[in-house]
């Protein structure tokens, strides 16, 4: 189905080359998972898979390229819409109509599908990823999470032969993000579907996948079964990690496994090593009272009522379209309240300006080039300095430490989903507010950057600055999470230690906690530490 023969590829104005020298061949409904670091070539190996590289990107391309017997260099994208689906890393950049509707529907428009058989795809596709609640939203008006399943869908109504997705469930809670993929691997097995997938988050996608390629950011590229690939792989999910912990030998790739490999080891520990979190005597810098916001006839909070205190890592979690982001955007002062009452450092947030707003509040949305104005990353973060009144190489350093080996030069358009991230972060905490608010922060950050990112709160925490998280990675929430808010339909369900509320979630607990079920251990780390 897919063939690429001695690829080769570099961008203009680059000093390396993204890939090098690459050959493999996809067959016909074959589930083939792209991994690599932030940045390291994912997404463009992707993209040259429908010709948008090097046909809008620019750069030189070596060797060649065929799908279904078409050769990329020959056709452009347009001549393989038919053929290819691709869903890209930030759905609202591929959207076209306002409604959901209408924008499940519109590549079949272009096409001239028949009415009756457009009505009857869009209903099938409402029905498989349960968006028939959402058919007459606006897109503007729903999660990031819906918004992924909108594309998701907009791109499976075509009836493509090849699904591209990069990076598919970035944006999605646990639950979705196993309905996308079980859908998917269904797909693949039951009509012969063929779908490349790139994907940070491996213990997600592991289980589904035939083969991976894994990119190792020189270039260079390795291809073998998950098994094969990820037993010496230095970026691996947490179960992999564990088993390389507890000295397995071999790698396993599902809990089931897992279970059945550890179950003697868990048997070992019979005393229960739960116990409440200390209570937080900081001084109290967020107090939420009664607060309710909606938007039109949806009411997006219910009644929430919060007090937060100096240095607490607070993760907040929940389905897609909870209510989340719409709470930190309240806390931020980006969104003024229905009614109720929010105090941060003991001032409406709503009214903060300049200099006391940013050394107060820092907020990083769901979509960080939201904050990103420059030409280059390099003039960002001087800019940054400037506006923050820091001393010149404060957000360049901060950036260096998160996220290393990004070009000064490059523009920020230019870089990854998580590069644009990294670079959003920095320029936020040259600012050093009193505050750190973050919308799914890991989103398109891989397992080294993440690491770094965490470590980097821990450190803010320590000097006695409050941060909060929505997010879906259950895998940070349990590294990095003091206390944990679960919000369903606008209201907090529970506010507990993160220990409590991912153990009593079996859907959000993270791959360890499962494995080790009923001991309270959250992470690698949590298990070496009791092993050792």
């Amino acid at each position: 189905m897919i063939v690429f023969s001695h690829v080769s590829l570099i961008y203009p104005n680059s000093l390396k080359t993204v890939l090098e020298d690459l050959s493999f061949t996809v067959d016909e409904g074959e589930f083939v998972l792209v991994m690599g670091s932030t940045g390291s070539g994912k997404s463009s190996l992707l993209r040259l898979i429908n010709g948008l590289v090097p046909h809008h990107t620019g750069g030189i391309l070596a060797g060649d390229i065929v799908v279904n017997g078409l050769s990329t260099r020959e056709v452009k994208p347009g001549g393989l819409s038919h053929l290819i689906g691709i869903v890209g890393q930030n759905p609202l950049n591929g959207f076209v109509a306002d409604k959901v509707e209408e924008e499940i529907a519109f590549g079949m428009e272009t096409l001239n599908v028949a009415p009756d058989v457009m009505r009857k795809r869009v209903e099938e596709v409402l029905d498989l990823l349960s968006l028939t609640n959402l058919r007459d939203r606006s897109i503007a008006t729903l999660s990031g999470g819906e918004q992924q399943r909108v594309a998701i869908g907009s791109a499976l109504v075509m009836h493509p032969k090849v699904l591209v997705l990069d990076e598919p469930t970035s944006a999605l809670d646990p639950i979705a993000a196993e309905e996308v993929l079980s859908i998917l691997h269904r797909l693949v097995h039951d009509l012969g579907l063929t779908v490349i997938i790139s994907e940070h988050r491996l213990e997600r996608v592991i289980q589904f996948v035939d083969r991976i390629i894994d990119i190792a950011g020189d270039g260079v590229a390795t291809i073998g079964s998950p098994q094969e690939i990820l037993k010496n792989s230095i970026t691996a999910p947490p179960i992999v990690q564990l088993s390389r912990a507890l000295e397995m030998p071999e790698v396993s790739l599902t809990v089931r496994e897992m279970r059945r490999a550890t179950q003697d080891f868990r048997e070992s520990f019979t005393f229960n090593l739960h116990a409440s979190a200390p209570r937080n005597e900081s001084p109290e810098v967020i107090s939420i009272s009664k607060l309710t916001s909606a938007f039109g006839n949806k009411i997006a909070l219910r009644d929430i009522s919060l007090k937060v205190h100096a240095g607490e890592i607070i993760a907040v979690m929940g389905r897609n379209g909870a209510g989340k982001s719409t709470l930190l955007r309240s806390i931020a002062g980006v969104l003024r309240p229905q009614s109720g009452e929010i105090r941060v450092c003991g001032q409406e947030p709503s009214k903060l300006k300049g200099a006391s707003r940013i050394s107060s509040v820092g907020y990083i949305p769901q979509e960080p080039s939201d904050l990103l104005y420059g030409q280059s990353v390099g003039g960002e973060c001087l800019q940054a300095d400037k506006d923050n009144k820091v001393p010149p190489g404060t957000t360049s350093g901060i950036l260096a430490n998160l996220l290393p080996n990004i070009s000064s030069n490059v523009h920020p358009r230019d870089l990854s989903e998580g590069q644009r991230l990294g670079l959003a972060i920095s320029v936020v905490l040259s600012a050093d507010p009193k505050i750190l608010i973050l919308d799914e922060p890991t989103r398109g950050l891989d397992y080294s950057a993440k690491a770094s990112l965490i470590i980097l709160l821990r450190r803010l925490a320590g000097e006695g600055r409050t941060i909060i998280i929505a997010s879906h990675d259950v895998e940070l929430v349990a590294e990095v999470g003091e206390r944990v808010l679960f919000i369903a339909d606008g209201e907090i369900v529970a506010d507990g230690s993160t220990v409590e509320v991912l153990l009593s979630s079996p859907a959000f607990a993270p791959q360890v906690a499962k494995i080790m079920a009923p001991l309270p251990w959250l992470t690698v780390n949590d298990v070496l530490r009791v092993k050792n």
